[in-house]
């Protein structure tokens, strides 16, 4: 048999990191609620991130790939300290933005029709506001800024916007509904079972599209 091309035999190589982070953040969601024991679902939590860490690490060069490897492995440890204690969590989600709108800013779009820079606009603002409105918790409202700054750089960034900038309004839609349950309203059944898919969808599609944007553009 002749060998795959370089390009295929790269693919193959490399798409099981998806395939393990998949696996992981599903097993994760449906043994959440099992008696698998604290370490061990903590661990569990942290393989989906940890896995697109190293696929965003393996599957792209130079300082922006660096950078979304960073990110995810900061989240990774945002996913496994949030089991432990919710400042800790959400300081390591704090940084993952902050890198995360570094990347974005390192490339941004050229030109911005009025509507994309009203929806960049709006999650920059809404993002904390709303956060505010739901906890009334100043330390949630400071982390929704780095949030609703993360979501409008890569919706103004030159990533796709259908992979790069839903996958930031998936992870703002998540971190939303955990805050219905930390306020007065209380989390709904079925929005408790959003969380986690929801979040995990965009981290997907944040990685996904981040690197096959840097792997098609000479972008450093």
């Amino acid at each position: 048999m002749a060998p795959l091309p370089v390009s295929n035999r790269t693919l193959a190589h490399e798409r099981p990191w998806l395939l393990v982070a998949l696996i992981g953040a599903v097993a994760y969601y449906f043994l959440a609620d099992n008696q698998i024991g604290g370490t061990y679902l903590i661990l569990l939590k942290g393989v989906g991130a940890s896995a697109l860490a190293i696929y965003c690490w393996r599957r792209a060069k130079g300082t922006s790939a660096l950078l979304i490897a960073l990110v995810m492995a900061l989240s990774a440890i945002g996913d496994m300290g949030l089991e432990l204690d919710f400042m800790v969590g959400g300081a390591a989600f704090f940084a993952a933005h902050v890198a995360a709108i570094t990347l974005y800013l390192r490339h941004p779009r050229p030109k911005l029709s009025l509507s994309q820079k009203l929806a960049g606009f709006a999650l920059l603002v809404l993002t904390p506001i709303i956060s505010w409105l739901l906890t009334f918790d100043w330390s949630v409202a400071l982390y929704a800024v780095s949030l609703g700054g993360m979501a409008a750089a890569a919706w103004w960034s030159a990533f796709p916007r259908y992979r790069v900038g839903l996958g930031a309004v998936l992870f703002v839609a998540s971190d939303l509904l955990i805050f219905t349950g930390i306020g007065t309203l209380q989390l709904s059944e079925l929005a408790d079972l959003l969380v986690w898919p929801l979040y995990f969808a965009g981290q997907i599609l944040i990685a996904t599209g981040v690197v096959q944007t840097l792997r098609g553009r000479s972008f450093t």
